[in-house]
């Protein structure tokens, strides 16, 4: 879930660099007491994400905001429907009118396709990560929107557990210095993080095992069939993530594999934002 400082933060961030010294074309033509009622129209199908944001924002910007959802995040939508209604200071609409639709948009876009793999892997074993393959300062709201879409969210940053990739290991001068640097040095710092390491090939998976001290092995670019012998060599004694060239057509192949994790960078990176918009329609003045 969203935390609250975070998502404050970014709406904050993001409304500064919309609005900027003010919202010249409001400010204008709107009386500031003018209150208004506004829809979220939905105008492609698919998967809805960005409905706790999309109130976040307005409450952001007016405390007196009422917001009656009619469709929850996670719901299959439908073109022609609508997800919410809003009723707040018409300021508030037209200011917030951009970001919740950018945040929307792209979240949808992000939730369906992730819904498309996890379908795919209905019955199996395996789940589908998210990556790092974000955009800046939008990664809070892309990984919410692989959950939302039933994914599961891998690390959040370089912060929250250690990878080691082939240029730490190549770095390092192999595989089992790196992991007994990183342990070392979890054990200097204090710090409790799980250890994933990149497995290149078959001998790496070895050196792996026979180094331990690990908590996931990520088995970088093995076809469907290379896997079964990494997975017989692990023997269930760490998770394991398969990664690279991963896609909705192959996705089911990893997945009778028996490998925990498949990792695919694009249901953020090749998402399609889906089409919606937001209609203001004014409360007469009084």
């Amino acid at each position: 879930m969203l935390q609250k400082e975070a998502l404050t933060n970014f709406i904050s961030s993001a409304l500064a660099e919309d609005i900027g010294s003010g919202d010249h074309s409001t400010l204008a033509s709107i009386p500031p007491t003018a209150r208004g009622t506004a829809r979220l129209k939905i105008k492609e199908d698919g998967v809805l994400a960005g409905m706790e944001v999309a109130e976040a924002v307005f409450r952001y910007l007016d405390m007196f905001t009422v917001f009656s959802p009619f469709k929850k995040d996670g719901d299959v939508m439908t073109a022609g429907e609508l997800a919410f209604e809003v009723e707040a200071a018409v300021h508030t609409l037209l200011m917030a009118e951009r970001l919740v639709l950018n945040c929307m948009q792209r979240m949808s876009g992000i939730a369906t396709l992730t819904r498309q793999y996890t379908n795919k892997l209905a019955g199996y074993h395996t789940k589908v990560l998210d990556t790092r393959k974000t955009t800046p300062n939008f990664r809070m709201l892309e990984k919410e929107a692989v959950r939302i879409g039933g994914g599961v969210n891998h690390r959040m940053g370089l912060y929250d557990m250690v990878m080691l990739k082939d240029n730490h290991i190549d770095f390092c001068g192999g595989i089992a210095p790196a992991i007994n640097n990183v342990v070392a040095y979890l054990e200097r710092t204090g710090l409790d993080l799980q250890i994933e390491v990149e497995a290149r090939n078959m001998e790496d998976v070895k050196q792996i095992l026979e180094t331990g001290k690990v908590h996931r092995i990520m088995l970088d670019n093995f076809s469907p069939e290379q896997i079964p012998a990494a997975l017989e060599l692990i023997k269930g004694r760490y998770e394991t993530e398969a990664s690279g060239g991963i896609t909705l057509e192959n996705v089911d192949a990893y997945a009778k594999t028996g490998v925990d994790f498949v990792s695919v960078g694009a249901i953020i990176h090749h998402a399609v934002s889906l089409d919606l918009s937001l209609k203001a329609v004014i409360h007469p003045h009084t």
